[in-house]
């Protein structure tokens, strides 16, 4: 059997009960990391341009619709946060600033200013790598995408290439120091 997701093929199955399920969750956690992936490679592109070590991806249907890194410093603009690079390269790309059923990969949990933007771009799904003890607002300093008075939800989840994410931006302030 051959079965084609987004553009990954799988070319034999064999399981027992449950096993499609299984299946399912491995097809999705393989998207996560390749899309992760990439925007891995966006912040070491940024790392290199002596910005903060941040990449998002904007995803559709496996189709890659923008990407980014922070280019806050380089474009002397405090809102060229990887996130609005994506945003603004996907919206463009489609002709319009509503992305449905789109996904975003970032590896750093977003600021206020960036899901707020998530929001407005009607992302679908947050997929984010490491944490922001500090300014993130996705589950370390407040829940701001879970609160019920907007009007579109962003499903989000955590932990895709964390340690990897981690690694990059500790040993990238740990350069600075």
């Amino acid at each position: 059997m051959r079965v084609a997701f987004h553009g990954f093929y799988i070319t034999s199955v064999e399981f027992s009960y449950g096993g499609l399920l299984v299946l399912v969750e491995v097809l999705i956690e393989s998207l996560h990391r390749h899309w992760m992936q990439r925007a891995l490679d966006l912040a070491a592109l940024a790392a290199g341009k002596e910005e903060v070590p941040v990449g998002a991806v904007v995803v559709r249907d496996g189709e890659l619709l923008g990407e980014g890194f922070n280019q806050v410093i380089s474009a002397a603009d405090p809102s060229a946060h990887a996130e609005i690079q994506a945003l603004r390269a996907a919206a463009s790309k489609v002709g319009n600033y509503r992305l449905p059923g789109a996904t975003l990969y970032v590896t750093l949990e977003p600021c206020t200013m960036c899901a707020g933007a998530l929001v407005h771009a009607r992302i679908a799904e947050l997929v984010f790598a490491a944490r922001e003890p500090r300014a993130g607002v996705v589950c370390s300093t407040c829940q701001l995408l879970d609160e019920p008075w907007y009007n579109h939800k962003v499903k989000w989840r955590e932990g895709v290439l964390a340690t990897e994410s981690a690694e990059l931006l500790r040993s990238f302030f740990q350069a600075r120091r």
